[in-house]
C-alpha cells in the first residue's frame, strides 16, 4: 500500500548526501509518495539559497520527490522551533504518515519527548536559567536536557530533529518520525575522499573557487556554475538598510539592545563576515546573528512575525504525475488553500514577493525583473520524462 513520506530540506545546495537520503527512503518505502517542504530564497542558517527555489525544485523532482511545497520566509529563516512549527504544519496538512530526517546520533526522539511532557515546567525553567547565565538558546536547551534526562544533544541536526518531534506532539499530528544517520560531519569545511560532503563544505569551496563538483549531482553542478547568490554580495544592501533605519529593534530577533552593537559595527565593518564578527557574543550564535541580519535586510519586523503565526496556504512549487494525483486526492481534506499560482489574496504570499525582490537585488536590472516576474507567473514545475 502506498505510503506518504515527508521530508524537510533547504537543499543549499542539493548534494550527494541528499541523494543518499532519498535512496534510503526508497529502500524503506518502495511504494511511496514523497512530499518535500522546501525553504525558498533564504534559509534557516540566515544565508541566501545558492540556487533559486525553482532550480532546487527541478533538481529534487529528478531524484524521486513527488510533491514540493514552499516553506514561507517567516518560518524558513527563524530558530529551529519556529522552522519546525511551519514545516510540520505543512506536512500535517499534506496527510503525511512518516517524517524521515537525517541526524547525527539516532536518539529515541519520541521517548525523549514523552519523558519531557511530564517535566515540561522544569525543562522550561532550566532553559531560562541557562539563558540567563549568558548561554545561547541551543546550548541552553541541551544543558537543560542533559540535567533532567542525562541526554547530551549538541549536534545541529539532532537538535533540529528534536524540534520536529516536539512539534509533532504539540500539533497532535499523526506523523511517525524516522531518523537516518548522517554520513558526514555537518560542521566540516574539509573534503575527504568520499563523494559525500556537507553543504557547508560545498558552499565554502564554491566561494573560494576550489573543487566541489564531485560532491553534487550534475544538475546541481550545472545550476550552481554561475550562481551569485552569496551572502557577501548582499552586504551593500544590508548596510544601506541598517543606516537608513531609525529603530532596528522593530525587526524580528533584534532584541536585548543588540541593535546598538549593530549600529556601531556597521560603520566599521567592510563585509558581512566582519560585521558578524564584531556583533558576536557568547549568547548569540553565528546563525542567530545571520538570521537577524537577514530579517533586517528583508524588512521582517516583529509586527510581521506576530501576524504570521501560522502558514496560510500550501504553495506548490512542483510535482510529478504521482504527486499531482495525490494532491488531487487530498485537496478536499486540506484546511488551508492549495495554491498552484501566485495570489494577492494572502498577505504572507505578498510578503514572499517582497522577499523575492530582495533576493534578486544583486542581479542586473533585466535579470532581476525577469526573476521577480517568475514569482507570480510560474506554475508548478513538472518532472520531464
Amino acid at each position: 500500500m502506498e505510503k506518504v513520506i515527508g521530508i524537510i530540506c533547504e537543499y543549499n545546495p542539493f548534494h550527494n548526501g541528499h541523494l543518499y537520503h532519498l535512496s534510503k527512503i526508497k529502500e524503506m518505502f518502495p511504494d511511496s509518495i514523497i512530499v518535500l517542504v522546501l525553504s525558498g530564497s533564504f534559509t534557516q542558517r540566515g544565508i541566501p539559497s545558492i540556487l533559486t527555489k525553482w532550480e532546487k525544485t527541478d533538481i529534487c523532482l529528478c531524484y524521486g520527490v513527488d510533491l514540493v511545497i514552499e516553506l514561507p520566509f517567516p518560518f524558513a529563516t527563524q530558530s529551529a522551533d519556529i522552522f519546525a512549527k511551519g514545516a510540520i504544519q505543512i506536512l500535517k496538512e499534506c496527510k503525511v504518515e512518516y517524517l524521515v530526517f537525517g541526524s547525527e546520533s539516532n536518539f529515541d526522539y519520541q521517548n525523549i519527548i514523552s519523558q519531557l511532557k511530564s517535566q515540561q515546567s522544569a525543562y522550561q525553567k532550566e532553559v531560562k536559567r541557562y539563558l540567563d547565565s549568558g548561554n545561547n538558546y541551543p546550548t541552553s536547551c541541551n544543558l537543560a536536557l542533559e540535567k533532567l534526562l542525562g541526554i547530551r544533544m549538541d549536534q545541529p541536526n539532532d537538535l533540529l530533529a528534536f524540534s520536529y518531534v516536539k512539534e509533532i506532539f504539540q500539533q497532535d499530528a499523526s506523523i511517525q518520525p524516522i531518523s537516518i544517520s548522517r554520513t558526514n560531519d555537518y560542521h566540516s569545511v574539509l573534503f575527504d575522499d568520499s563523494t559525500i560532503s556537507s553543504a557547508t563544505s560545498i558552499r565554502k569551496h564554491f566561494t573560494q573557487n576550489q573543487k566541489w563538483q564531485k560532491y553534487v549531482p550534475k544538475e546541481t553542478c550545472l545550476a550552481m556554475k554561475n550562481s551569485i547568490f552569496l551572502l557577501e554580495n548582499y552586504f551593500p544592501f544590508l548596510k544601506y538598510q541598517i543606516e537608513s533605519c531609525d529603530d532596528l529593534s522593530i525587526y524580528q530577533t533584534v532584541d536585548e539592545g543588540i541593535e546598538n552593537r549593530i549600529l556601531k559595527a556597521i560603520h566599521e565593518a567592510t563585509s558581512w563576515e566582519e560585521l558578524v564578527q564584531k556583533i558576536k557574543t557568547k549568547r548569540y550564535t553565528y546563525n542567530k546573528i545571520n538570521r537577524m541580519l537577514i530579517h533586517i535586510l528583508c524588512n521582517f519586523t516583529k509586527e510581521k512575525a506576530n501576524r504570521f503565526q501560522k502558514v496560510e496556504y500550501l504553495r506548490v512549487l512542483g510535482f510529478t504525475e504521482s504527486g499531482q494525483k495525490y494532491l488531487n486526492q487530498i485537496k478536499k481534506k486540506v484546511s488551508i488553500p492549495i495554491l498552484t499560482k501566485f495570489s494577492r489574496d494572502f498577505s504572507m504570499l505578498q510578503y514572499e514577493l517582497q522577499v523575492t525582490s530582495v533576493y534578486a537585488c544583486i542581479l542586473s536590472e533585466q535579470e532581476k525583473e525577469k526573476y521577480i516576474q517568475e514569482e507570480y507567473q510560474n506554475k508548478p514545475k513538472m518532472k520531464e520524462f
